[in-house]
């Protein structure tokens, strides 16, 4: 367990440097990330770096005993670049070219641009690869910020037909998958084939999720020649890149299987004011942050790469939010502990001290701007005692995997046909009861190994590929199939047996249509003598096996045969709770409900407590009778923690 911070030193007078190394050291840090943002200093005029400052800049830090994350400069190109070769400017949706003057105004299908990231990597590796300061590379940062995946330039457009030439070999391939006969959109060549942009009504949805995969192969692509290079000449230093929360437009599984260490930038406060959550959510979580979107991110990224962490923690107000409320006293801490008890490698705090200039100098640190600590100072120096207590403690695999998809992310988002209707929120929604029985959660990609985990579930997964298919008949566990689960083939397309599609393979059962409905809409259920709500869409199912639950209407709702079990329709969270509880208990997974506000993780021999809550909370029949608490006790104050032995 590792922590750090961000720290800029072309920010702060060269005499700062020393005391701020100092101060890190002191309060426990070991990682202290540099450099992503400095190209116009590495490289002030072309081809003539200045790396004297930096070679001193990381001396200083190494001579308090830190060591440093490196971060490759290319989501900052300096002008004299772009001054250079404008073609590499990325071009939006509405055709304006993304120009200089803010950070991310790059194409990721711009072989000019590329080949000056290779240069600049290179020349950074070459300096700094062996340098025994150096514990970590991170590339670039935050792909896709601002809306930057996808690109409709004219090199978005080459790169984009030669992708789909390799993809489908002919043309007419190409027409079949897509479906082109329709509206006589059918093409004589890839030439002929656009990004879908500035269609007069809805693009056809097998264009639009092609240009989503080929996007974010490009990234990929992109991220794999700073990989390369790094590999080559700084070999034994772990390789990481920083991702974001709520974020889908590229396939993370894809790239973290290439890096060592997958993190992410977590800022609860602004995430909750940005994301779609109820007012009564923000109004309760306002200082706080949602209490499962950090967790949801942290088990998320964890199933991305061998190791996580981090990289970004917020640590008090931010600037970039519609609304910029500060931390409750202690979230700081209880924000950072929970990514530690969810197995995190690192937590790094963004950033060392607050800055006084350009866009984000409402951005706190852990020092003000006056160099003399902020409240997340001390909850930091804490963090660094408590790792103390618990840096032993691994963390296991979980009894539940909740199967992610970016893939069935962009099918869903591309046609959703209804509003509000993607995976991701299914996916959130159903984590979300999940913690709520005080389950530990594996978040795990299609390709993953699904043996030993008691309960599968698939939350609306809309092609299940023949190997996850495979996966779900081996394993031993039971499965849960939510609404739209093998709905659509890979060239998003009904399939021809109907929805599930290749799930059919498991239990007797063929949806003949849905419904998407608008909000405020409720169709009951009944389950047990109880009623419940089903909410935003609705399937008419056709089945041979048994059925535990059913619509009002005696339609069938929960369909069960073995150990499979598919729901025909969005369930509200009662109804969610009282499914999984039931399919908990078949399992043998023991479920521990917690207050609306607590959360439980799980962490080698240790269980954690946190209160996302404005009250405090006794622990009272969630911790046993006489825990040996190693963190905390049995009474949990607002933004409290609690870890006791297992």
């Amino acid at each position: 367990m590792r922590l750090g911070v961000c720290y800029y030193p072309e920010h702060w007078p060269e005499s700062r440097w020393a005391e701020d190394a100092q101060q890190m050291a002191g309060l426990g840090l070991s990682l202290i990330r540099i450099g992503e943002f400095a190209w116009s200093r590495f490289e002030p005029e072309p081809g003539q770096y200045d790396w004297a400052w930096f070679d001193r800049a990381i001396d200083m830090l190494a001579a308090a005993g830190l060591k440093v994350i490196l971060g490759t400069p290319t989501a900052t190109p300096p002008k004299w670049l772009v001054d250079r070769d404008p073609d590499m400017f990325a071009v939006d949706a509405q055709g304006q070219v993304r120009g200089f003057g803010s950070r991310r105004h790059y194409c990721f299908s711009s072989e000019t641009y590329r080949a000056e990231c290779r240069r600049i990597v290179t020349a950074m590796g070459e300096r700094y690869g062996e340098h025994p300061a150096v514990a970590m590379w991170q590339t670039d940062n935050e792909y896709g910020c601002h809306d930057t995946i996808e690109s409709y330039s004219g090199n978005a457009r080459r790169a984009f037909r030669r992708w789909l030439a390799r993809r489908y070999g002919d043309v007419a391939a190409l027409n079949a998958a897509w479906g082109t006969v329709f509206w006589s959109q059918e093409y004589r060549s890839f030439d002929e084939v656009d990004p879908p942009l500035g269609t007069v009504t809805e693009p056809n949805p097998s264009h639009v999720v092609d240009f989503q995969r080929f996007s974010s192969d490009q990234v990929r692509s992109f991220n794999d020649e700073q990989v390369e290079i790094l590999r080559r000449l700084s070999p034994g230093r772990e390789i990481t890149h920083n991702f974001m929360g709520g974020f889908t437009a590229f396939d993370h599984h894809a790239m973290g299987s290439d890096i060592d260490v997958a993190t992410w930038d977590s800022y609860p406060l602004g995430f909750l004011d940005i994301s779609p959550f109820s007012d009564a959510e923000k109004q309760r979580y306002l200082r706080q942050g949602h209490p499962d979107f950090q967790a949801f991110h942290h088990d998320l990224y964890r199933g991305c790469s061998r190791k996580w962490g981090v990289m970004e923690q917020q640590p008090g107000p931010v600037n970039w939010a519609p609304n910029n409320p500060a931390p409750l006293d202690g979230m700081v801490r209880l924000w950072s502990l929970e990514a530690l008890a969810h197995g995190a490698d690192l937590v790094s705090w963004f950033r060392w001290r607050q800055c006084p200039f350009a866009q984000e100098q409402m951005h706190a640190g852990l020092l003000r701007v006056d160099a003399e600590p902020a409240p997340a100072f001390a909850e930091a120096a804490e963090v660094a005692r408590d790792v103390t207590l618990i840096s032993d403690e691994t963390t296991r695999q979980a009894p539940v995997a909740l199967v992610w998809s970016y893939d069935g992310q962009w099918i869903h988002q591309a046609q959703p046909q209804g509003q509000g209707l993607d995976l991701l929120r299914q996916a959130f929604e159903t984590y979300t009861v999940l913690r709520r029985l005080g389950l530990d959660v594996d978040i795990v990609s299609p390709q993953s190994d699904l043996s030993g985990y008691a309960l599968v579930v698939l939350p609306g997964l809309p092609h299940v590929e023949h190997a996850l298919l495979d996966q779900l008949k081996s394993c031993s566990g039971q499965v849960l199939m939510l609404c739209r689960s093998g709905s659509k083939t890979q060239s998003f397309q009904l399939p021809a047996n109907l929805a599930p599609g290749p799930l059919q393979d498991l239990m007797a059962l063929k949806i003949t249509r849905v419904e998407s409905l608008r909000a405020g809409i409720k169709e009951r259920v009944d389950l047990d003598g109880q009623a419940h709500g089903v909410q935003r869409w609705r399937e008419a199912a056709e089945t041979a096996s048994p059925v535990r639950a059913c619509y009002a209407d005696g339609a069938p709702f929960w369909i069960q045969e073995s150990r499979f079990s598919y729901l025909a329709g969005w369930p509200e969270d009662e109804l969610l709770g009282r499914v999984l509880a039931d399919l908990c208990r078949e399992a043998g997974i023991t479920i521990m409900p917690v207050h609306e506000d607590v959360r439980l993780r799980s962490l080698g021999g240790l269980r954690f407590a946190f209160n996302y809550g404005p009250e405090p909370v006794s622990l009272q029949g969630t911790a046993p009778e006489g825990a040996e608490y190693v963190l905390g006790a049995s009474e949990l104050a607002p933004a409290g923690v609690a870890a006791w032995r297992i």
